[in-house]
């Protein structure tokens, strides 16, 4: 079981604790059974959380033990970072412990030094200030999380969201992610700048709204040559009034939505079969694969190659998984494809 360590510092956030508490903690596995053991860690046995004190069960011996640290952010993200702490998370860097920070978290990280020389991001707000504070950090105030691979950080409190999912995703796969998504209750696709590997749920709609069935047939041909006067007949209403109401509903146009569902599409299948990238192009309904690629990158942040080597570890070809793959079933409602 991957074991995780939140760290409370004085003054912590509570919600940028209280987050992946909650997100981490009710993540699953297919056998039901827990994927993450979750740790408070404290310097001190109480915190100061601004409406309550906090009484963590672990000190900083926790984060030695941990296979990821979560730094969540402080009311006042100026204070002075306790040598202990410090010296306890550079610790844990040195054996490859992977390290996330939540909004202005990314404060406490860049304060270790281990973000020197990296992309970054943080509360849009706090950025100028992170940037002018430690100028050796490269801070990007437009995405929502920058992962670097062993360092992570997310913008504000939404955000926090899309990185507990992203790390999740990383760590048990599409499955495990869409299911946690479902749990949280993720909110509708954002159109903001992208951080490498952010992917798009599926917008959710309330059940029985009348985009519900379009959405599900759109999914289900989302492979096919489809215009929006096709999906405006398959809906029994002019073009017009299906873009207005369509918005209303989802917060993006039809063929926004028709583009990012092939790409949800197009994920599953680099994450879960060993296809030739043309192929998928094929399959998620690009017209060629140098289409395929553009949109590709520009929506995820990274190439499909680049997007099947994080998530699939640079799996060896096999030709019987293409045989046992050749069908994906559509990604799920609030699939973490997100």
């Amino acid at each position: 079981m991957h074991t995780l360590a939140v760290l409370a510092l004085d003054q912590v956030i509570p919600f940028d604790l209280a987050s992946p508490l909650e997100v981490f903690t009710r993540t699953r596995l297919p056998s039901t059974h827990p994927a993450y053991r979750v740790k408070v860690c404290a310097p001190t046995p109480e915190v100061n959380a601004g409406a309550f004190t906090l009484r963590a069960h672990h000190g900083l011996e926790a984060l030695a033990d941990a296979d990821t640290i979560l730094l969540p952010g402080q009311a006042d993200p100026t204070l002075p970072l306790p040598p202990a702490v410090r010296e306890a998370l550079r610790t844990a860097a040195a054996h490859g412990t992977r390290i996330a920070s939540f909004c202005v978290g990314a404060f406490v990280l860049a304060a270790t030094g281990l973000l020197d020389g990296r992309r970054a991001t943080t509360h849009w707000a706090a950025a100028a200030a992170l940037a002018e504070r430690h100028p050796a950090v490269t801070v990007d105030p437009d995405v929502l999380y920058v992962d670097e691979g062993q360092f992570l950080t997310s913008a504000g409190a939404a955000a926090a969201l899309d990185l507990c999912l992203h790390m999740i995703r990383k760590d048990y796969g599409s499955a495990v992610a869409a299911d946690a998504a479902r749990l949280s209750v993720m909110p509708l696709e954002r159109e903001g700048g992208q951080a490498q590997f952010i992917v798009h749920p599926r917008p959710p709609v309330p059940a029985g709204a009348m985009m519900e069935p379009l959405l599900t047939w759109l999914e289900e041909h989302a492979d096919q040559d489809l215009t929006l006067d096709d999906i405006a007949a398959r809906a029994g209403t002019s073009t017009r009034t299906l873009n207005r109401r369509f918005r209303e509903q989802t917060g993006t146009t039809p063929l926004q939505w028709l583009h990012r569902a092939r790409i949800r599409r197009a994920q599953y299948l680099l994450e879960n079969t060993t296809h030739p990238v043309e192929r998928i192009a094929h399959q998620a309904g690009f017209g060629s694969p140098t289409a395929f690629r553009d949109r590709f990158k520009r929506v995820v942040g990274t190439s499909p190659y680049a997007y099947r080597r994080a998530f699939q570890g640079g799996t060896p070809h096999d030709p019987a998984r293409d045989t046992h793959n050749a069908t994906p079933p559509p990604v799920p409602a609030g699939s973490a494809a997100h």
